[in-house]
């Protein structure tokens, strides 16, 4: 790096998922966290216990409504956005126009309006906008998207996308402030945006029209009831009737998890181990999406959000063959309620007791079908995280080569994540009205129009 002093960086939301990238720029000695920034302080304590046992001095600590002043008396550089996706282009846009790096977690937002304004910022001021798509830099992926740039099958016609989450990944969307879509967009927008951003990248190609269907069938007050799953519990913690319910969070029996959430509930009141058949709920659970895209390709795409099994089968058909993608990260959960993860994750940074295999194969036309050998990992999103992290931030050691294929040459931007949440907003949309939407309808500035 050629500054002589650490790049000053501020990480705006301390829940979970920003362990990443607390610890990322923690080993990185081209970066310092300067500042942290979020309502609740026990969780940014916790995370500057993060910081100075890595070695860091801890970062000072502000509430949001102070996030303009942070930019501007810490000198602050970079901002990583990890907050409730609701609020992202609340700390998106002041920071792009002080002039700082930002990188978001996916989604980039959850709604046309705030996508519009995180669009108009970055025309207005050139400055740069990353979306952290960690699927991207998956292995695996790269692997898939080099075979069909290759023209391994051809053109591509057609795409087959099922994404299933497993019962213990898939609750803990019912568990938390995912539940309700007016802050998470619902799993279309949350989850389902990491699988539309893949799709529009393996294709090298736009989403043009999006049908689908969605309900909530599984998780809920009504019905869990019928389906006879419901137990009457508010939260977990402290609930006789939750002790041994397969579908509860035991936030007292993982460290990380009582210090993040249980311990802050003094507050902000907010609780982590909510009811799965309670309410509110107002997401979906099950929902099958079509979509066209630009040159004439369609994909079909499911996401089940209550399966015995997580994983997922892409399958693409194309003028030359076709090429089939299965991974089983997990295929079956015993129901247990105690997270083992030093992170409190329930999926991604390590990899199932039960995982299973990947396999990938090409069935060329007039030819026996090829085994393609790839790079496996359950752990860390499928070796995805480590290189992200690399590709946004440099390697952990200055003068080691940054990790990664053809992925990490190019983390995703603000249009990219614009064209995935496009998909999910949309299918959003379809499951009110019923009614096709076509994306360039559906947000003001995407193919820049005033």
């Amino acid at each position: 790096m050629s500054r002589s002093t650490p790049l000053r960086a501020a990480v705006v939301g301390t829940g979970h998922r920003a362990q990443t990238f607390t610890r990322a720029l923690a080993e990185r000695p081209g970066h310092r966290i300067v500042a942290l920034c979020d309502p609740n302080p026990t969780r940014m304590a916790f995370h500057n216990r993060l910081l100075t046992a890595a070695g860091e001095p801890p970062a000072t600590q502000w509430e949001p409504e102070q996030f303009t002043d942070l930019l501007t008396k810490e000198d602050i550089d970079e901002v990583v956005v990890t907050t409730v996706d609701a609020e992202h282009d609340r700390y998106i846009v002041p920071a792009l126009k002080a002039g700082c790096r930002v990188v978001t977690e996916k989604p980039m937002t959850v709604d046309t309006q705030r996508c519009a304004r995180i669009l108009d910022t970055v025309r207005e001021t050139g400055n740069s906008l990353t979306v952290a798509f960690n699927y991207r830099f998956n292995p695996v992926h790269e692997k898939v998207r080099t075979l069909l740039a290759d023209g391994a099958i051809g053109e591509i016609l057609s795409v087959h996308f099922e994404w299933l989450l497993d019962v213990r990944h898939g609750a803990d969307y019912f568990r938390r402030w995912h539940r309700e879509k007016r802050h998470s967009g619902g799993l279309m927008v949350h989850k389902s945006s990491h699988h539309f951003d893949l799709v529009n990248w393996w294709l090298a190609d736009e989403p043009a029209e999006v049908f689908g269907y969605g309900r909530l069938g599984f998780y809920g007050h009504e019905a869990g009831a019928r389906h006879g799953l419901r137990r009457e519990y508010e939260r977990a913690h402290g609930a006789t009737a939750a002790a041994d319910d397969p579908f509860a969070l035991d936030l007292a029996a993982n460290d990380t998890l009582r210090a993040l959430y249980l311990d802050a509930e003094q507050d902000d009141g907010y609780l982590r181990d909510r009811n799965v058949f309670g309410g509110p709920i107002t997401i979906e659970d099950d929902m099958a999406v079509l979509v066209r895209y630009g040159r004439g390709a369609t994909m079909t795409y499911h996401l089940t959000a209550y399966s015995p099994w997580e994983g997922y089968r892409v399958m693409f058909n194309g003028s030359a063959g076709r090429l089939e993608l299965e991974v089983e990260e997990s295929n079956w959960q015993p129901p247990v309620t105690r997270i083992a993860s030093h992170t409190g994750a329930l999926h991604g940074d390590t990899a199932a007791e039960h995982a299973g295999g990947v396999r990938l194969t090409l069935r060329p036309l007039w030819q026996p079908p090829k085994e393609i050998d790839v790079e496996t990992a359950h752990e860390a999103h499928g070796g995805g995280d480590p290189r992200m992290l690399a590709a946004l931030f440099g390697p952990v050691r200055p003068g080691d080569p940054v990790t990664g294929g053809v992925a990490a040459a190019r983390p995703a931007t603000e249009r990219d994540g614009a064209l995935a949440l496009a998909v999910g907003l949309a299918a959003n949309s379809c499951f009110e009205s019923g009614r096709p939407v076509a994306v360039r309808d559906l947000i003001p500035g995407l193919y820049g129009e005033p």
